[in-house]
């Protein structure tokens, strides 16, 4: 469980790429704001071809989505019917839900899941992100299916150390929501990617990445107890397959990197948490941390946003949540 958990903001001011001697350019400093709503996806539509004043796609080229899935109602842009909404608020309002519990579908299985994903997401036909530059180019590692799940897990890793942190029937139930859409989406991916379509062969590759899972976690957890030199070695045992003679400017980086997202994240309240009011922090930027008056500052600001919440007598019942925004 993390120690001093506390809501706010971090302002940022080291970088991880500072030591990489790869790096390309000026150290990036910048303010982050764990009440940025949740990343927009950035992904490029595919190409169609135009036949009989008609928009199709080819028949040749397989369908790649950045997208969790082709669900409308992830897309970013997509807005829920008024009508929908309300039926919505009297289901919630007459059978008493449990919002909490409710919202880890959306928030861990969905949000949380979508911003692991895209830390290594890459496609060969399609230009990698920031993040993905820093993995793949700065760091030197291999741009293929299993380096992309190992990105993932470590990233997947920092937020179940989060969850743990949540009172428990709640932190299970985020952690569960988080690793079912993780298995959703690979056998998605192995079919529609990889053309796996055998289940015998599927199952096999999903026991191989749950034992990967298990595994990872476990290590991880050692090295976030033990100190760094065991977190490094978790680091070089999984992200980097344990190969001999890496550069260990780049492990260095990698250790930095992950210490500084459990910072951000010891830094956030259950309420913000619960509620998606996280995201990781860009490999060009990096944390300093907060000064006493900073963070009772930033504390203030948290608690009077949800105090006026709780308070507010029109607030929607999916508004509503039990976890605490003073821890």
């Amino acid at each position: 469980m993390l120690s001093s958990i506390r809501p706010g903001t971090v302002v940022l001011s080291r970088t991880f790429k500072q030591s990489l001697a790869s790096y390309r350019g000026v150290t990036a400093v910048s303010l982050y704001s764990t009440n940025n709503s949740a990343q927009k996806s950035d992904s490029t539509k595919e190409t169609t071809s135009t036949e009989k004043g008609k928009s199709v796609a080819p028949e040749d080229v397989r369908t790649k989505r950045r997208e969790l899935s082709s669900s409308k109602y992830e897309s970013a842009s997509y807005q829920l019917p008024k009508w929908k909404e309300a039926l919505g608020e009297f289901v919630i309002s007459t059978l008493n839900l449990d919002m909490d519990k409710v919202r880890a579908g959306p928030i861990a299985g969905s949000y949380y899941y979508s911003i692991c994903k895209e830390q290594g997401l890459q496609y060969e036909d399609e230009p990698l992100s920031k993040t993905a530059k820093f993995f793949y180019e700065d760091l030197k590692l291999p741009k293929t299916f299993s380096q992309w799940y190992q990105i993932t897990i470590l990233h997947e890793w920092m937020l179940f150390v989060r969850m743990r942190a949540m009172p428990f029937k709640y932190g299970k139930n985020y952690q569960q929501k988080l690793v079912d859409r993780t298995f959703a989406d690979i056998e998605k991916r192995l079919y529609d990617e990889m053309n796996v379509h055998s289940g015998r062969i599927t199952d096999q590759y999903l026991k191989d990445f749950n034992s990967q899972l298990r595994g990872a976690v476990f290590a991880y957890d050692e090295g976030f107890f033990s100190g760094d030199a065991a977190l490094a070695s978790a680091i070089w045992r999984n992200l980097f397959g344990g190969k001999k003679n890496i550069d260990m400017v780049h492990l260095e980086a990698m250790v930095r990197y992950v210490r500084a997202q459990l910072y951000v994240l010891s830094k956030l309240s259950d309420r913000e948490f619960a509620m998606g009011e996280f995201k990781f922090v860009p490999p060009d930027e990096s944390v300093e941390i907060l000064t006493p008056e900073q963070e009772k500052s930033l504390k203030e600001k948290v608690v009077a946003k949800y105090e006026a919440v709780d308070a507010n007598p029109n607030a929607l019942p999916s508004e509503k949540s039990k976890f605490s925004y003073t821890n």
